[in-house]
């Protein structure tokens, strides 16, 4: 198998494509409950019923299993993100943060911010995988926003790129304290603010 810096290319066939992410997928599941020091990869190949050989056929070493669960989780995150171009998509998609948090009884915080504190002063490799599934985060809010001003919703002097930092910034401190407090009325309260801050640079008279 072909190799790029020392990261394994992707399975060419079906059945090593559902192999690999069989893997992947238990050690998201098991780090999630786990976090990152209490998960072994002999704990990943019990969970995804997997040989030591085939997992290491497909990652050079437990640091590049973890990264790829960094990238499993930012897109099991990400490629969801409804689009947000109006008031009531932002108001609606923020709730369902908070729906979110009660399902899961406030466990496991945000796939993403919940593996910063882990990985970041340990693993570059990592570090630089997480900033950019937040900065696509943050672009997509960005972009959303933008699109709200273009269609005279948002102030035009408003500018969506610091908006959009300030939003996530809000997102992730609640989820953060919910995740610390089992109570997801925490983050109700950090994007019920971040909703009245973005609503304080709507254009006037436009609601929805």
């Amino acid at each position: 198998m072909a190799r790029v810096e020392g990261v394994a290319a992707p399975p060419k066939t079906a059945k090593g494509r559902e192999t690999r992410e069989r893997i992947v997928t238990a050690a998201s599941e098991l780090i999630h409950a786990r976090g990152v020091a209490e998960t072994s990869v002999d704990d990943v190949i019990d969970h995804a019923d997997a040989s030591k050989s085939q997992l290491y056929h497909y990652f050079d070493d437990r640091s590049a299993l973890v990264r790829a669960v960094v990238a499993h989780n930012a897109n099991g995150v990400l490629d969801g993100l409804p689009p947000i171009e109006s008031w009531s998509a932002m108001r609606s998609w923020l709730d369902a943060l908070v729906e979110l948090q009660v399902a899961r009884s406030a466990r496991g915080g945000c796939p993403i911010g919940s593996l910063v504190g882990q990985l970041s002063e340990s693993d570059e490799l990592a570090r630089l995988e997480l900033a950019t599934s937040l900065e696509r985060w943050r672009v997509h809010l960005r972009e959303g926003l933008s699109s709200m001003r273009a269609a005279g919703k948002l102030d035009r002097r408003a500018d969506p790129d610091e908006l959009a930092t300030a939003t996530l910034a809000a997102i992730q401190g609640g989820l953060l304290l919910t995740q610390a407090s089992r109570d997801p009325a925490m983050l109700k309260s950090a994007v019920d603010a971040a909703y009245a801050h973005l609503r304080a640079h709507a254009t006037i008279g436009r609601r929805a």
